[in-house]
């Protein structure tokens, strides 16, 4: 974002530096310190997976001389090889990127150094007037150079080929010829280090575009840990320079954020256009602006830290009940607040096309899938579509091994050892038929959102207005257009009608309860309760009081975060950390009795009427195959006849 105190960097700057940056593409001579060059990867090893080997002296202060000899690094003849004579659109767009990006390092550079004593400095050690105690200044300088020099190619090379990628990551491993004796030489490390990597691993275009920006992130991520300990930065970190070509806002060692964005093609919905499914809409729409309140610097959202953030969904329901218009609504939302703020907006979809035969490949698609959404430096809203069709049940002969990996990763991914939270994102899981999905990987999911599209008269009167459109003279009627749509008393409805369990498996056991015990108004009668529901499903585990639980925290903050905090986002998106957890803190409300009761009968509700519909899905198999047993032996028993 741009703040007042950000100053421009030139446009004539930066093209002044065009010709220094295509010389450096097109040829120079580098004969490596610290790294090694990488051997081509071998046959059988999985595409994109490397190592780099790392050949750092284990001596301190040791200079290493060149082992090998200065090697040509071709850039632009590295790209463009293996082409039959005409350069892509994409080979094209990344040379066009690397060019740009150099060119704005090196006017970042200029821009440093007039602002320190390096122009000084290097004036006086050409002209050999150098004074000895000068000399430590110079050398530190030129190192600060080197680094901010490194970072702004790397931040502007992320930025710039953001709109370019594709679901397909490369790993690079880490970038170890950095060299800061000077920012020139410098750039030449990197160049020689990426040049290797390119030969590496770009073996087509989309892998092109991945390794550069694999490169870039791994460069920058190395070059902030340098800079924390690194003097005379004081000149690029205090202050920021807004490329307004590109839109780059350079702020010292801190990625360009709408680096990772990229575009959304989508048809959005307003809320409005999202008729019943009452309490799933209302979840929707809070937990948009829950995301909302991450926090970049601190990489953690407060509804995260507090424990009413909602980090995996599912939304069950009939086909044609408002399952993708609820996420068109989502989308849309996140992306309008997100314009407002400047923030990084990343909508992915996995669905059963990225099911792939070739053994390993549906894991890395799931794994590629999960790690873009997750990225901590994005707002970030993934959904599996038809996920009873995209994720295996475990035991299931008749799911794929494609699906059974992806059931793996998933269930990984949700709630792994190495799961971390930080409230960036969430997962939305999306199906028609539940009760296919593996038991484990559906409790998972933290949240459950009841798609049960229009359920009254006034439901289906809107929804028929809604699709009618304009063209038309039909009179309304007497009927207050989308009045029952009003939010949150049609929630506060939704809510109450929990007090009491709607599956019938699941009443009887709250009947036999009720009798026993008498009004559940304690925790240790609401146990006696959880219990019962274990014994009648023993599928109700430990995991399902998390959930329930996590659930109640969610209603402990049943507000809605204002809009204008959204429109204006000096009013709490952009406040300090701290600040914001403050604010959510004063707009709590202490968890009840009837909260408690309303979650645990709908988490309950739904885990019974998955059960409810997997038992008769089979109990009318097996009775199609009795009847098929019968007639065949009929037929058999005619014709022997």
């Amino acid at each position: 974002m741009t703040t007042r105190d950000t100053m421009e960097l030139k446009e004539d700057a930066i093209r002044a530096q065009y010709d220094a940056a295509l010389a450096l593409l097109t040829g120079f001579d580098h004969a490596p310190r610290l790294a090694k060059a990488l051997e081509a990867p071998q046959a059988e090893r999985s595409p994109g997976i490397g190592t780099r080997p790392r050949f750092r002296s284990t001596t301190p202060g040791l200079v290493t001389r060149p082992t090998i000899r200065p090697g040509g690094v071709r850039i632009v003849e590295r790209i463009e090889s293996g082409t039959d004579g005409l350069i892509s659109p994409l080979q094209a767009s990344v040379l066009h990127a690397l060019r740009r990006s150099l060119a704005i390092a090196l006017a970042m550079g200029e821009t440093f150094a007039a602002q320190s004593a390096l122009v000084e400095l290097k004036k006086a050690n050409l002209e050999g007037r150098l004074p000895d105690l000068k000399r430590a200044e110079f050398t530190d300088l030129l190192a600060a150079e080197a680094l901010l020099v490194l970072y702004t190619f790397a931040n502007a090379t992320a930025y710039l080929l953001a709109p370019h990628l594709t679901a397909t990551t490369v790993e690079v491993g880490t970038v170890d010829e950095i060299l800061t004796d000077n920012a020139p030489l410098a750039l030449q490390g990197v160049l020689w280090e990426l040049d290797q990597d390119i030969a590496t691993f770009a073996t087509d275009e989309p892998r092109l575009a991945a390794t550069v920006a694999a490169f870039a992130e791994a460069l920058m991520e190395k070059l902030a840990l340098r800079a924390q300990t690194a003097p005379r930065l004081e000149a690029f970190t205090g202050a920021s320079w807004k490329v307004e070509a590109d839109g780059l806002t350079i702020a010292g060692f801190k990625p360009a954020r709408a680096a990772k964005g990229g575009q959304i093609t989508m048809q959005f919905k307003k809320p409005h256009e999202v008729v019943g499914n009452h309490i799933a809409k209302y979840q929707s729409l809070r937990l948009a602006k829950m995301l909302m309140a991450y926090d970049f610097d601190r990489k953690l959202n407060p509804f995260a830290e507090l424990g009413g953030f909602i980090f995996t969904f599912m939304g069950d329901g009939k086909p044609g009940t408002g399952k993708t218009t609820l996420i068109q609504m989502m989308a849309g939302l996140l992306n309008d607040y997100c314009t407002v703020a400047g923030y990084p907006f990343r909508y992915q979809n996995f669905s059963i096309d990225q099911i792939d035969s070739y053994q390993g490949k549906s894991g890395q698609n799931a794994k590629a899938f999960i790690d873009s959404v997750l990225d901590p430096g994005v707002i970030g809203f993934g959904t599996i579509d038809d996920i009873d069709q995209v994720a295996g049940k475990r035991g299931d002969r008749q799911s794929s091994a494609g699906q059974q990996e992806v059931t793996a990763v998933f269930m990984q991914a949700f709630a792994g050892a190495g799961t971390v939270v930080r409230g960036n994102c969430t997962f939305g899981m999306f199906s028609n038929y539940p009760e296919n999905v593996d038991d484990a990987l559906r409790q998972r999911a933290g949240a459950r959102f009841l798609v049960d599209g229009p359920k009254t008269r006034e439901d289906y009167i809107d929804i028929l207005s809604l699709l009618l459109g304009k063209n038309h003279q039909i009179p309304l009627g007497d009927h207050d257009l989308f009045a029952a749509q009003e939010i949150k008393k049609a929630v506060a409805a939704s809510f109450e009608g929990h007090s009491k369990p709607h599956e019938d498996g699941l009443l009887r056991v709250w009947d036999k309860v009720a009798s026993d015990i008498g009004p559940l108004d304690t925790i240790a009668k609401i146990g006696r309760y959880l219990k019962a529901i274990q014994e009648a499903d023993d599928r109700f585990t430990g995991r399902a009081i998390k959930n329930i639980t996590d659930a109640v925290k969610v209603r402990a903050m049943d507000f809605e975060l204002p809009d204008e905090w959204m429109e204006n986002p000096d009013l709490f998106l952009f406040k300090p950390y701290d600040e914001k957890l403050t604010m959510i803190r004063g707009l709590m409300s202490p968890i009840t009795v009837e909260m408690v009761i309303q979650e645990v009968n709908r988490y309950a509700d739904s885990e019974f009427r998955y059960a409810d519909k997997s038992d008769e899905v089979a109990i009318e198999g097996m009775v199609r195959d009795y009847r098929r047993t019968e007639e065949a032996k009929r037929r058999y028993l005619e014709g022997k006849g």
